[in-house]
């Protein structure tokens, strides 16, 4: 029996399909890159008909968005356990930066296919609907750090830079010249945590 016949035959908890699916989608991720992620590879990584994928996703396009919704999701949890580790409000909007940055280079491949689908849909994925999105906790953070006192656009402008400066981070932050900072401070984390403890302080010293 040919290894199609096999896939075509094997049976599928109806349940189980979509979480199978998705993960074989990220063992595809890992292995080969956003490039080799199709439906059909999908099915056979999950040892699947080539067939099974379409009754979950009609198409690549809504497949790479279900990956980006989980990569958005996890991307939210890991920030979340990042904050529970921190009581000061100062700390937990530098523990939010490196838990970003962190994601991303432990998931380059994710991270790719999570930036992709937001710019081509202009936004970020609603990570399943939540009521509170990774972007949120950023807000909700720098309202601990300015105790309640800030105006909503001021608030919605200083997250998008906060947001902003962990993913520029996040692209270059294994740049090779930095190797000598980072020595100098302690490693790669220290390095992180000091150059998000660095926002805006250039500014405020101009400001006093």
């Amino acid at each position: 029996m040919t290894t199609a016949a096999v896939a075509e035959s094997k049976p599928y908890h109806h349940g189980d399909l979509r979480r199978a699916l998705l993960d074989a989608a990220e063992a595809v991720l890992v292995r080969e890159g956003p490039s080799a992620l199709s439906l059909r590879a999908v099915a056979r990584e999950a040892g699947v008909s080539p067939a099974a994928p379409y009754h979950h996703f009609k198409d690549k396009s809504e497949l790479l968005r279900a990956v980006a919704m989980e990569g958005f999701a996890r991307l939210k949890l890991a920030m979340s356990s990042a904050l529970a580790r921190e009581t000061a409000p100062e700390e937990r909007r530098s523990a939010l930066g490196v838990a970003y940055v962190e994601f991303a280079q432990a998931n380059p491949a994710l991270y790719r296919v999570m930036y992709d689908c937001a710019r081509n849909a202009d936004q970020m994925p609603d990570e399943h609907g939540e009521d509170v999105s990774a972007f949120q906790l950023v807000k909700d953070t720098l309202t601990e750090v300015a105790g309640g006192q800030v105006s909503e656009l001021d608030l919605e402008l200083t997250a998008i830079a906060s947001w902003c400066a962990a993913h520029g981070l996040a692209e270059i932050s294994k740049f090779e010249k930095f190797k000598p900072l980072k020595d100098a401070l302690g490693g790669e984390r220290a390095f992180l945590q000091g150059v998000l403890a660095h926002l805006g302080v250039m500014a405020q010293r101009k400001d006093g």
